[in-house]
């Protein structure tokens, strides 16, 4: 599969593949031409990508997470890093409930200030 193809089957921009080819996280085999061309795999590859990037974690340990998960063997230095990951998105979890929290008592105060005719506090 051509890169055109591959960021239609994901919905990721081209140039976030190149990105990703730049920083070894996704490899390609050249064409004579050098096309670019992707095995099938590259599709469920760049959504594993996408969400490690999304779970905050940086390139360099996408880089060395990748092969663990594609083995199943996770080296202790690299599991220790995944946890303290994992504890600093459990921190990121509990400040966004937080905020929602005091955005629906906002809510609250609004609408119970809206139905009793007077205008929202400010």
């Amino acid at each position: 599969m051509r890169i055109g193809e591959l960021a239609a089957a994901t919905g990721v921009s081209v140039r976030a593949l190149r990105y990703y080819e730049e920083q070894n996280l996704l490899a390609a085999d050249r064409s004579p031409s050098g096309q670019r061309h992707y095995p099938a795999t590259a599709v469920d590859r760049v959504r594993l990508i996408q969400q490690l990037y999304a779970a905050g974690l940086a390139s360099r340990t996408i880089v060395e997470l990748l092969p663990c998960i594609e083995s199943d063997e996770v080296a202790p230095q690299l599991l220790e890093r995944l946890r303290a990951e994992r504890a600093r998105i459990d921190g990121q979890i509990g400040g966004l409930l937080e905020t929602r929290d005091r955005l629906d008592t906002a809510i609250a105060l609004a609408d119970d200030a809206r139905k009793q005719g007077s205008p929202c506090p400010r």
